[in-house]
């Protein structure tokens, strides 16, 4: 669950919703109903398909009826669809053994779209990615630095001047 917000910017009830049907191993793509019942096919860095074959192969619970790809595995609730309540106390165990007391399911997220505005990405293309109506939010993922900000104004610089010539 954790990749699949991480390396593909999934919120935490995609994530929690990602059905078997949903995940094309082959193309390393997975297809996402988000808010408003809107679909996107996202491509996703190979470590989640890895992770997530290791995850359906020893430990969800074989011969299961539910198409959610991830479920409870422990207590009376085992094999049904993890909530978000459960996702939350997944969150809340893992931080506490791990020490990283900041790591929350939204902020992989967030992760996930700063580093791809950081590495430069088209912010339509993020928009896409991302499953955002508005481009406004979007860019909320951008966050440049003074140098960022002074390389790219010298670069238009360069480019006017050089145009005039």
């Amino acid at each position: 669950m954790v990749w699949g917000m991480l390396f593909g910017g999934l919120r935490s009830a995609e994530v929690r919703s990602l059905r078997l049907t949903d995940v094309d191993f082959g193309r390393r793509r997975i297809r996402v109903l988000g808010k408003g019942c809107k679909e996107r096919v996202v491509p996703v860095d190979a470590v989640f398909f890895t992770e997530l074959s290791a995850y359906l192969r020893l430990e969800r619970p074989p011969g299961l009826t539910t198409q959610e790809c991830f479920v409870v595995l422990r207590g009376p609730t085992v094999g049904a669809p993890i909530t978000e309540a459960g996702l939350r106390s997944l969150f809340r165990r893992h931080r506490e053994l791990s020490g990283a007391s900041r790591v929350r399911p939204h902020r992989l997220r967030h992760t996930y779209g700063t580093e791809l505005a950081s590495a430069g990405i088209d912010l339509m293309v993020l928009r896409e990615l991302m499953g955002h109506v508005s481009p406004e939010t979007t860019a909320g993922y951008v966050h440049l630095s003074v140098e960022q900000l002074a390389a790219e104004y010298g670069a238009a610089r360069a480019s006017l001047t050089g145009a005039r010539r």
